[in-house]
């Protein structure tokens, strides 16, 4: 679609102009991924002057019949979330080779001239965590669990592992991780992105043996987690949040949160319609970093008086 440019500076479409998303299957109000990248849709249709719709996909089923929609509604760009869209994203675009296709969580090799795939150094915000986590903790021992055993999930919790190693070595402590080894890449793994009580349950068996904090990568699954420590109180269990800042997202659980490893794809959506709006889209990828402010971790909030001065200087929040 052709572009025009405003005397302000933002850029206008001069003909209709629609961003479409498909979800991945936790729903476009999981307050998670979907709901991020949802958000990048809505910036882009207040500060661009576009279109916006979704189509939610209820099963991995859903995911070609749902791309191939927005391809016969002739959408401008085709926004996709999520790792697990990765193949029904690049079988649909090679054979749309006109069609601009932007994928969230996941980047191709070979590029594939039509898809800009948006990745994320979750493991860099994760690494703060981490060591945020070994220094906040009493008990001496942490814990991760994931959704799925894919590499949008296991970056958070390999990160995660990393920066309490680095405390360790740092300090002299001896803080364990429980839930994941990443040399061995063994782990626990609810399989699913769904269930609450999967969530209470992981971070229950985590708690039994020691970890007093916990950071669940599994999207809404984690909401089973926080609630869970809303009823053992904050001395015995603190939940670290993963992709968006899970006190502002699940405010009835706000008193658990030691923070969230945010991963901003409502920055990158923005981008990538932006570009497909003024006519610079092309094929490849684009990496949020700590650096570029596409991954961070969210204020401590209610925690911040626990923390120790020492601890925020060294993490700078």
């Amino acid at each position: 679609a052709l572009a025009a440019l405003t005397l302000a500076g933002t850029v206008v479409p001069a003909v209709a102009f629609t961003a479409c998303q498909v979800t991945d299957t936790g729903g476009v109000d999981d307050k998670s991924f979907n709901q991020t990248a949802w958000k990048g849709v809505q910036d882009a249709m207040s500060s661009l002057g576009i279109e916006g719709k979704v189509l939610e996909s209820k099963a991995e089923t859903d995911y070609q019949p749902n791309i191939n929609s927005f391809i016969q509604q002739k959408c401008d760009i085709i926004i996709t979330v999520g790792f697990l869209l990765g193949d029904a994203t690049k079988v649909a675009a090679e054979a749309n080779p006109d069609v601009k296709f932007s994928i969230v969580d996941f980047a191709y090799d070979p590029v594939v001239p039509n898809i800009l795939g948006q990745v994320y150094a979750t493991d860099e915000a994760a690494f703060l965590a981490g060591y945020l986590a070994a220094g906040v903790s009493k008990t001496g021992t942490v814990g991760t669990f994931g959704g799925i055993n894919i590499p949008p999930v296991t970056i958070f919790m390999d990160g995660y592992y990393y920066g309490v190693q680095y405390y360790n070595q740092q300090k002299g402590a001896n803080v364990q991780v429980l839930g994941w080894d990443p040399v061995t890449k063994e782990g626990l793994f609810t399989n699913n992105f769904e269930s609450l009580s999967d969530g209470r349950e992981f971070a229950k068996n985590l708690n039994d043996e020691g970890a007093d904090i916990v950071m669940p990568v599994a999207g809404p699954v984690g909401q089973g987690s926080s609630a869970l420590a809303m009823e053992l109180g904050t001395d015995t269990l603190k939940i670290i949040g993963v992709d968006v800042d899970w006190y502002v997202t699940v405010p009835e659980h706000k008193a658990v949160f030691l923070t969230s490893v945010l991963k901003r794809m409502d920055s990158t959506v923005v981008d990538a319609i932006r570009q497909a709006v003024e006519g610079t889209f092309k094929g490849g990828v684009v990496v949020g970093t700590l650096k570029s402010e596409g991954v961070g971790i969210a204020p401590l909030h209610d925690m911040d008086a626990s923390v120790p001065a020492e601890l925020k200087g060294e993490l700078e929040v």
